[in-house]
């Protein structure tokens, strides 16, 4: 038996399934030009960039401003009204047009379906307008509410059970919203709704999205628990750098909900404005970053607005710390056996991101030789949670194993580790084996 000890590096490439989003746009697209709030808007200010696609008047100029992380996962919002124009007529070209981006661009969809924004040209469908009441927003207010006629979450529901037949089945096509009433769907006014027609809500998104993962909002911690007795849920909450936010509303909402939850489904944030924002208001960086990571935060949608150069290094820090980064610490495995036996292996590795990866990507063992063959240990991505994992598995070596020297290489496939072991692809070599071309007969 040999052991090897490996070093920590910074992963080769960013990873999938976690880090910041391109918002609206897909990774290498122009960023939105910076935007000082003021007070004299009301806090109106963003009303553009809420929904795609992104009117024509829109600056873009962020690029020149500022930087913004690469970016594996591209968020979309789209309108209803936008989705289903004519009541029953459903514009799947709309959203095919993001997938086919996403398959070029390399990237995975986040979606939500909003039934509206706040403005009044992102409101609901005309032709919901003809059959129920449709509230429109106040005179100088931010935010508008929901129809509240129950007729207005059946017929939402019945236009998300469509989404699903079309894209429930398309790999880039990831995570889906659940969207609750309310401005941007993010739950308001809640209390307008019976806890009957919402766990209905809740349960149209549960059997219409079978494949596509599902985050719910944090606003309602009873139905983040209730769609968990069904399958793994993540939670996600809009708001994030707001004092108030940060400091009374997430952690009175954080604690009803499932402790647990974190280790089979993503957590994720959307920014309160934008990070060039709570720089001019003085806001504690720090302190969010390190709130954020203890809730186990995986992504983080930052609205692809410019972020100044000057929090770079915090920026870089929290990359390095949200979501999975997976480093092995040492590996141990026999130095040679034959073909048509097992061995046993044992594979230290430690991550030092908040979560998981939580993908059903099992850890790979390859022996590459002249010949190269892989074998499934049996250990789940999801399996490898924050801090130090040991684990053991044993591999059967096939009957027609040609004999040679072997590099032993493990990988999760698509994802890179942040390590000093040689890279090879989506492997890293971790050990050398000589297999022999039939076992040692006794003299």
């Amino acid at each position: 038996m040999s052991t090897r000890y490996f070093g920590k590096a910074k992963e080769a490439h960013i990873n999938p399934f976690m880090g910041f989003t391109s918002f609206q746009h897909f990774t290498d697209e122009a960023l939105y030009s910076d935007i000082i709030v003021r007070p004299e808007n009301h806090m109106c200010e963003t009303e553009g960039l809420e929904c795609w696609p992104i009117p024509d008047d829109v600056p873009q100029d962020g690029r020149a401003q500022g930087f913004y992380p690469e970016a594996k996962i591209a968020y979309f919002r789209v309108l209803w009204k936008e989705f289903e124009p004519i009541q029953g007529q459903y514009n799947y070209g709309l959203i095919q047009k993001l997938v086919d981006a996403a398959k070029r661009k390399g990237q995975t969809i986040t979606f939500r379906l909003i039934a509206h924004s706040t403005r009044a040209s992102d409101d609901v469908p005309d032709w919901l307008k003809e059959l129920i009441p449709c509230p429109e927003r106040p005179e100088g207010k931010r935010v508008k509410d929901s129809p509240t006629d129950p007729l207005f979450l059946k017929l939402f529901g019945k236009a998300i059970q469509k989404l699903a037949e079309r894209f429930d089945d398309e790999p880039v096509f990831h995570t889906v919203d659940i969207c609750l009433p309310g401005a941007w769907g993010e739950g308001y006014k809640l209390e307008s709704y019976s806890d009957e027609d919402l766990r209905e809500l809740i349960d149209t998104f549960l059997l219409s999205f079978r494949h596509t993962d599902l985050v719910a909002q944090i606003g309602l911690p009873w139905l983040v628990n209730y769609a968990n007795t069904v399958r793994p849920v993540g939670w996600r909450g809009d708001g994030c750098g707001e004092p108030n936010h940060m400091l009374k509303r997430y952690p009175l909402l954080a604690a009803q909900i499932d402790s647990e939850i974190w280790k089979k489904a993503p957590v994720s944030f959307e920014s309160y404005w934008w990070l060039s924002e709570w720089l001019r208001q003085g806001w504690d960086i720090d302190s969010i970053i390190e709130q954020t990571l203890s809730w186990h935060l995986s992504v983080f949608n930052a609205k692809s607005v410019e972020i100044p150069y000057e929090l770079k290094d915090k920026v870089d820090y929290w990359l390095s710390r949200m979501g999975y980064h997976y480093s092995p610490v040492s590996f141990t495995c026999p130095d040679k056996s034959c073909p048509g036996k097992e061995f046993t292996c044992e594979l230290v590795i430690e991550n030092t991101g908040v979560a998981p990866l939580y993908e059903k990507l099992p850890l790979m063992l390859r022996l590459a030789g002249t010949q190269a063959f892989t074998f499934d240990t049996g250990i789940e991505a999801v399996t490898l949670l924050p801090g130090t994992s040991v684990k053991r598995f044993t591999v059967a070596l096939p009957e027609n194993m040609p004999g040679g020297n072997y590099s032993v290489q493990i990988g999760i496939a698509g994802i890179s580790f942040a390590t000093d072991a040689p890279a090879c692809g989506d492997f890293y070599e971790v050990g050398s084996m000589h297999i022999s071309d039939q076992e040692a007969k006794p003299v």
